[in-house]
């Protein structure tokens, strides 16, 4: 039976997909002078900054080119951003239903924050756990144990929503059933076949309100 709903934020609740996409591409234009490949940007979405940019820019310390992606985010964050459709009222719902509501997030809390206090959707979630806040990111499974733990909840009695490959592997590692949105920015129009073995999500939907027929 399940009683607890585990969200993520970005590419989840929300919309965060632009502001991610022209921070990596100014840290491009300002270290290489040109900007770069999208899909290979869209293969990032959910991974630890700090390991992307190591990755992506070996020419130059990982603290300088984290500095020149965050502040170019921090700047632009809140007037970029928006909530996907339908989303605030499946969240709505399923918080007046009576389910132990938390986000388990790769973002800082300071943005993480601000996202939700811009639309006011603080108010739906018990707990919210942030990158900050555990040792190990995504796919391990610190930050959905973490959240699980503040609700005093269950692994066995949870659904964890996201969007990316990394929440599949984090629910999985947790023991918890997960959900793939169908408007996600990387796997969009993926079925369960696409993934490979141990890897597939539980279940994937469509539309926001999908979900209320699952829990």
């Amino acid at each position: 039976m399940i009683d607890t709903v585990l969200f993520d934020f970005d590419g989840t609740i929300m919309d965060t997909n632009d502001v991610i996409i022209g921070s990596w591409q100014h840290v491009y234009r300002t270290l290489r002078g040109e900007e770069g490949d999208l899909d290979y940007i869209l293969s990032t979405f959910g991974e630890p900054l700090e390991y992307s940019m190591e990755k992506s820019f070996p020419e130059v310390s990982t603290e300088e080119s984290v500095r020149i992606y965050r502040d170019w985010h921090r700047e632009r964050f809140l007037e970029m951003i928006r909530l996907f459709p339908g989303v605030e009222e499946v969240i709505r719902e399923v918080k007046a239903r009576g389910f132990k509501t938390g986000i388990s997030s790769s973002r800082l809390r300071i943005t993480l924050e601000q996202g939700l206090n811009k639309y006011d959707l603080g108010k739906y979630f018990d707990v919210v756990v942030a990158v900050e806040d555990t040792e190990n990111p995504k796919p391990a499974p610190d930050i959905a144990l973490k959240t699980l733990e503040l609700l005093d909840s269950k692994p066995e009695n949870a659904i964890m929503v996201g969007d990316s490959r990394l929440d599949i592997l984090c629910a999985r590692n947790a023991g918890v059933p997960s959900v793939l949105v169908g408007w996600s920015a990387t796997l969009a129009g993926k079925t369960k076949e696409d993934f490979a073995p141990g890897e597939a999500p539980d279940y994937i939907i469509e539309k926001p309100e999908e979900l209320l027929c699952i829990i």
